[in-house]
């Protein structure tokens, strides 16, 4: 009898085929090799869109902090004016009150509006109206 002799190579088969990066059968899934720069270029693009999103919420936030920052500086100006300005009576929290420029250039605060004065306004330019806050700044109205 003559020795049985396998044709199928045995450099091509293997003893742990579900190891194998490829399909190793007829009835094996279909593995494609994965395109990694593709994958590399999609990943990139996506990183990018959302640092570009994460860096505008932050210059929004930046803007945002700068107008408020802004409007403090505001207030600090107006309260200067205003603690230098001639007051014959003692503020109170709550409560708004008008800031006029004299002609020779001092700042008044009073408690009359511009619309209440009577013929003695000529001589005084409104500025603006004021509210004093707790914290003793002025918030312009």
């Amino acid at each position: 009898m003559e020795d049985f002799k396998n044709p199928i190579d045995p450099k091509t088969i293997s003893d742990s085929p579900g190891l194998l990066p490829y399909a190793s059968n007829i009835g094996s899934a279909i593995i494609k090799p994965i395109d990694q720069g593709r994958t590399k270029g999609l990943a990139v693009q996506a990183m990018m869109e959302q640092s570009s999103i994460q860096l505008n919420q932050i210059k929004g936030q930046v803007e945002l902090l700068l107008k408020q920052a802004q409007i403090i500086h505001e207030r600090i100006k107006i309260s200067e004016s205003i603690y230098e300005a001639d007051c014959r009576f003692k503020p109170l929290i709550g409560h708004i009150y008008h800031l006029y420029f004299k002609e020779d250039g001092s700042a008044l605060l009073s408690m009359i509006g511009p619309n209440e004065w009577g013929k003695s306004k000529s001589n005084l330019q409104f500025k603006t109206s004021v509210k004093l806050l707790a914290d003793h700044t002025w918030e312009v109205l």
